[in-house]
């Protein structure tokens, strides 16, 4: 069942944020939306922290005037009455994350202090820097403790921060198909990912918007590499194959295959909707997560801080955020005695997966939801 119609909402912060990097953002805006209804004690509340090209509309649709369907919530399948994390039970808020490009005050804003556009002067941002921004909004909402802080990929990242920042905040913690710390490797897939845009002629150091021009060939260049990273071989092999897009070799640089033909138009369609600037600020913050940094890189020690139970869950081909990086969580949390289920799901669509309806997936979010709904009950009634 659908939520339908969906409307987002806004709040404005006028007192400074202090970043990570010793920065500070004021006077700044975050978009959001709820979904359900939250109880008296305010005790039904959970997060759905958002990944790299999502925002804070999670579920539900958006319709324009002609009362067609614009947009459907990028985890519309998970969020819903019914549907595993039951809105007809939880209160569930989308939050948009500072320096983001679809509502939420970001690089393509206009910085109160000069009138003109942020651009290149905006802040680097991080995931604990987020977090922070969505427990300013929390507060203002009257929401002191969440039932549970959920998210996939970086959003599960975010969901981790939650755990170790604000310990006493979040009863539960869902951490899907994400890592406690980019490899070598990804940061390398960022790094390309960036240097696409960087040296766009268009990119004119961040400030294009003065220019009337958008970097796009970079932007492409960026999603094309991104994408590869989040399909995994075998589903690449079973959709695309070697088709061939007219039959036989044209001899030339232009399109032969059909994955060309696929990347080009996933990088021409995200070319059109997303933010340059936003995209150098979110991969980096994916490039700087480290929680366990200060702790000499022990995972068990930095993971001591926290007081939330956990579901993590990881798919078998997801090569970019592989299942021993969850693994590694979960020992971490079993040394520190925290009470932690994890499902490993064998599934062959890489790390996109925590985006699609596996059956078995479903499964475990939706049982595991069940158990964080019967322990608000019985708490509600002792």
């Amino acid at each position: 069942m659908s939520l339908g119609i969906v409307t987002p909402q806004s709040m404005h912060f006028q007192e400074p944020l202090k970043l990570s990097s010793g920065a500070s953002i004021a006077d700044y805006t975050l978009v959001y939306e709820t979904y359900g209804t939250l109880n008296a004690d305010r005790s039904n509340a959970v997060l759905v922290c958002h990944a790299l090209n999502a925002s804070h509309h999670v579920a539900g649709i958006y319709v324009n005037e002609q009362g067609e369907t614009t947009s459907v919530g990028w985890w519309d399948n998970m969020v819903g009455p019914g549907k595993p994390l039951d809105t007809n039970r939880f209160f569930v808020i989308g939050v948009n994350n500072l320096g983001s490009c679809f509502g939420s005050t970001g690089p393509m804003h206009l910085n109160p202090s000069t009138g003109k556009p942020y651009g290149a002067s905006f802040p680097v941002v991080t995931v604990e820097d987020w977090v922070d921004a969505q427990a300013r909004l929390a507060d203002a909402l009257g929401i002191r403790q969440f039932a549970a802080v959920m998210g996939g990929s970086l959003g599960g990242m975010q969901a981790l921060s939650w755990s170790l920042k604000y310990p006493e905040r979040l009863r539960h913690c869902v951490v899907v198909a994400s890592t406690p710390k980019l490899s070598a490797q990804n940061i390398a897939f960022n790094d390309v990912a960036r240097q696409a845009i960087l040296t766009d002629p268009d990119f004119h150091g961040g400030d294009f918007y003065a220019h009337g021009v958008v970097p796009k060939r970079g932007l492409r260049v960026a999603r094309m590499i991104g994408h590869i990273t989040y399909l995994s071989d075998d589903d690449m092999a079973e959709k695309f194959g070697r088709m061939l897009r007219n039959g036989d070799y044209q001899f030339g640089f232009g399109i032969d295959f059909e994955i060309e033909s696929y990347l080009r138009y996933q990088g021409d369609k995200f070319s059109e909707y997303f933010d340059a600037n936003t995209y150098l600020l979110i991969t980096k913050a994916l490039d700087y997560f480290d929680p366990a940094r200060d702790d000499d890189g022990d995972l068990s020690k930095t993971f001591a801080r926290t007081q939330a139970q956990f579901l993590l869950a990881s798919f078998t081909t997801d090569w970019r955020f592989a299942p021993e990086r969850s693994r590694e969580m979960v020992q971490a949390l079993v040394s520190n005695k925290r009470h932690v289920t994890y499902a490993e799901i064998d599934a062959p669509h890489g790390h996109d997966a925590f985006l699609l309806e596996d059956p078995r997936y479903m499964r475990v979010v939706r049982t595991y939801y069940d158990q964080v709904w019967r322990e608000l009950r019985a708490g509600a009634q002792s």
